[in-house]
């Protein structure tokens, strides 16, 4: 006979210690989980990413080492939200023969739950607090209603996300998919009825294997800037950390949409002079080599290659232009952001005159 059938109130009392524990460690998960919610400074959201990290780390190697039929018991002893979140962490490898063990109704919430992966919302609210933007991740509806934002930016948001926006701002925002291909009159207007301010542009996405143009969607609306796009970038992540680090660095929703074309004009920039360096590069080999078919047909290659990437830096910029002139012409701007603006519009001049050069070094 077996310890635990001559001791059944030993074995209860181990199991109701589990439950305590992986209890313990879901509260202190969900507590970390609020904070980053209302994180102030990066280094303090990293600190508490680390700990969220080592706490669901820490229960996923304590559920690891328990019976399946005792990990079953525990999720049913759980309540329903964190039952949620402790069978995530064991459905990947045991989660078949958990189920099995489960009671009907558990059971049923749970498959179906593993049979829809649960799409990642990634749907951001920036609030100024103490002059720095402040990041809250939102996940519901609740939450968004309770923020008070300059800035909303949503990475490829489903419906749900956007009838979100329109019942607590009133806004219908565009579907991410219908961004491209948009004639010149429909990517900077104003709404007369509602004074919302509507630009479309394209940011620079330049990766080791791969350069893009990717269409951004921004509405200002109540003195909210709202942006839509179908994936992350360099350019707003950069945004998001000036601004949480350095205060005074926006104080509105305006503020938030000059300096994102800024930062696109500067990161053209430091794209383009990965151009002049890699064309050097290829100049070299030129000149100290005699070259067989296979080499030149690479050069060749690497100079096509870098030509496209000056066009698309080219037109990335002069689209920004467009952007950041129909702006001055609109009068939406305080005097500071007329002159932000303005030294936007020389640094693009600037830019120009590179990548002409570049077009005739490339033609040469």
């Amino acid at each position: 006979m077996s310890e635990e059938a001559e001791n059944p109130s030993r074995a209860e009392e181990d199991f109701l210690r589990h439950v305590q524990e992986v209890q313990q460690l879901l509260t202190r998960h969900r507590l970390v989980e609020d904070l980053l919610h209302r994180q102030e400074m990066p280094r303090h959201g990293l600190v508490e990413n680390l700990v969220q990290k080592q706490n669901l780390s820490e229960l996923t190697k304590k559920l690891a080492a328990m019976e399946t039929a005792e990990v079953a018991r525990i999720l049913e002893a759980l309540p329903h939200n964190e039952s949620l979140v402790a069978w995530e962490l064991v459905r990947e490898e045991r989660g078949e023969a958990i189920l099995d063990e489960l009671d009907d109704a558990l059971r049923e919430t749970l498959s179906s739950l593993a049979q829809q992966p649960k799409r990642q919302i990634m749907l951001n609210a920036f609030e100024l607090h103490n002059g720095r933007l402040r990041q809250i991740l939102v996940e519901s509806k609740e939450l968004l209603a309770t923020t008070t934002p300059i800035w909303i930016d949503l990475i490829a948001p489903g419906v749900e996300e956007r009838e979100w926006i329109k019942e607590i701002f009133d806004l219908s925002l565009p579907d991410p998919d219908d961004l491209t291909d948009l004639e010149e009159s429909a990517r900077f207007y104003i709404e007369d009825e509602s004074e919302q301010v509507h630009l479309h542009s394209d940011f620079l996405l330049d990766k080791e294997d791969e350069s893009r143009n990717v269409a951004v969607a921004f509405v200002l609306h109540r003195n909210i800037l709202f942006s839509v796009r179908q994936e992350e970038l360099p350019v707003f992540r950069l945004q998001r950390l000036r601004a949480r680090i350095q205060p005074g660095y926006v104080n509105d929703g305006k503020d938030v949409l000059l300096d994102l074309y800024a930062a696109d004009v500067e990161y053209s920039a430091d794209a383009l002079e990965d151009v002049y360096a890699s064309l050097e590069a290829v100049g070299k080999r030129v000149l100290s080599t005699e070259m067989t078919d296979t080499e030149a047909a690479k050069i060749l290659a690497a100079i096509a290659a870098e030509e496209d990437l000056n066009g698309r830096i080219r037109r990335n910029v002069l689209d920004t232009r467009r952007a950041v002139s129909f702006l001055i012409r609109g009068k939406f701007l305080s005097r500071d952001q007329m002159e932000d603006a303005r030294q936007i519009l020389r640094d693009i001049e600037s830019l120009n005159v590179h990548t002409a050069i570049l077009i005739d070094k490339i033609n040469i």
